[in-house]
């Protein structure tokens, strides 16, 4: 069975265990939910996110520097690097704009009377402002940047560092070739992680569909609804349409390749996390030369979130239905730039939207409380939403390789290039 297959059973698996269990009313103190569902099977989930997360940082790390290298030494960093956050930009745009135009045609808040605001505890940081976003963008320790996870400052002392062993001459060439060979040995154990996901998914699954709450689901079937048509018009006409017309390439058999960083994706709920399989996915699987995917999806994990900016969209026309508060075309446009914008400074962890929402929220004059009424069931728009900023990672990342003549066609009409084969002793 193929890697993908074998996730999907996991995934459904799961599914199916966690409802069994909510289902037949299991207590949470028994020993179901403490030994089973909260020991076993959470821990299994968890140790699954933490061996991904695990290989986010000297990925990148080691990835950039090697991609850096090869770009310097051709010039081609700021034309790649210009294309990459225009075209994130540009899907951004488009995603929060089908949103507001959906959101604004179904009116999912005006029926949305009876739904109660559960209190919520959720307090959002003050955002910080434009200026300090660009300034914290530089690091002034890389080693503290990579302890604390920060990826927009590893990609900036990578690509530096890169940059400065294209220049160096032999010194240069030595200490890149060490470089080549860590990163080899990286995308190897990535694939051994890889060959685990489907027990990852499995334990993640099972978990969460325990504690689904279907009633919350029922009372704001319009606005899930109207956040999932979003998505899956984005997902299915928007990345398509930029594949078709600006890569010229088929965009179903790219869907079709990147199923396994689309459902790891889904299972984790963070792009972050989702990262190396994303990573090997895009440069064995699609065929993005090295020095494109390398730059190019830790940078769209970190600044591009079209699945986010949909929800923000909808969220914001929804709530200011629900209180009744009319927003003007300045406040659309303000929530368009707003969400942009903010996509760019937040982080891809779960539940980041919704920091971000309060945000936008704050920026039109909304009442942050709205956010108690969509966060029961903001989980499993979290898991779809994340699944399609995957996708326009590696979307973007295809689109700006084929410009550059760096999409390994060979590799991408291959259909079994680069799957992982369980290995057997």
């Amino acid at each position: 069975m193929n890697l993908t297959v074998r996730i999907l059973i996991g995934m459904i698996a799961g599914l199916m265990l966690g409802m069994i269990i909510q289902l037949s009313g299991v207590a949470d103190d028994s020993w179901i939910q403490v030994y089973l569902v909260q020991g076993l099977l959470d821990a299994g989930g968890q140790i699954f996110i933490a061996s991904l997360k695990l290989m986010v940082v000297p990925l990148v790390f080691v990835s950039l520097v090697c991609g850096a290298a090869s770009l310097g030494g051709h010039g081609n960093m700021g034309r790649v690097g210009g294309k990459t956050i225009a075209l994130y930009l540009l899907t951004t745009g488009i995603a929060i704009s089908i949103a507001l135009m959906l959101a604004l045609v179904i009116a999912p808040g005006e029926g949305a009377s009876g739904v109660d605001i559960t209190p919520t505890d959720f307090v959002p940081n003050e955002p910080a402002s434009i200026k300090d976003t660009i300034v914290s963008i530089f690091p002034t320790n890389p080693i503290a940047a990579m302890a604390d996870g920060r990826m927009l400052q590893v990609i900036v002392f990578a690509l530096l560092l890169g940059i400065a062993l294209s220049r160096s001459g032999e010194a240069g060439a030595r200490i890149n070739a060490i470089f080549d060979d860590l990163n080899a040995i990286l995308m190897k154990l990535i694939t051994m992680l890889i060959s685990l996901a489907p027990y990852g998914v499995f334990c993640l699954m099972a978990v969460l569909f325990t504690k689904v709450g279907w009633a919350e689901i029922g009372k704001l079937a319009a606005y899930f609804g109207t956040v999932v048509l979003a998505l899956v018009l984005h997902a299915s006409l928007v990345y398509p349409a930029l594949l078709t017309l600006l890569a010229r390439i088929n965009p179903v058999r790219f869907v079709g390749k990147m199923r396994e960083p689309m459902l790891v994706a889904f299972s984790t709920s963070s792009s972050g996390a989702t990262l190396p399989v994303t990573l090997r996915t895009v440069e064995q699987r699609v065929g993005v030369k090295n020095e494109v995917a390398a730059f190019a999806v830790p940078l769209g994990a970190t600044i591009n979130m079209d699945g986010t900016a949909i929800m923000q969209g909808v969220a914001t026309v929804f709530i200011a239905q629900f209180y009744v508060i009319d927003l003007t075309l300045a406040d659309y446009l303000m929530v368009i730039l707003t969400a942009t914008l903010a996509s760019i400074g937040t982080a891809g962890v779960p539940g980041v939207g919704l920091i971000m929402l309060a945000m936008v929220l704050n920026q039109v004059g909304l009442p942050v409380e709205g956010i108690g009424l969509i966060i029961g069931i903001d989980r499993l728009l979290d898991m779809l939403r994340t699944s399609v900023n995957v996708l326009g990672d590696g979307t973007v990342a295809t689109i700006v390789a084929r410009s550059e003549d760096d999409l390994d066609m060979a590799v991408f009409e291959d259909p079994d290039a680069g799957r992982v084969v369980p290995e057997h002793h």
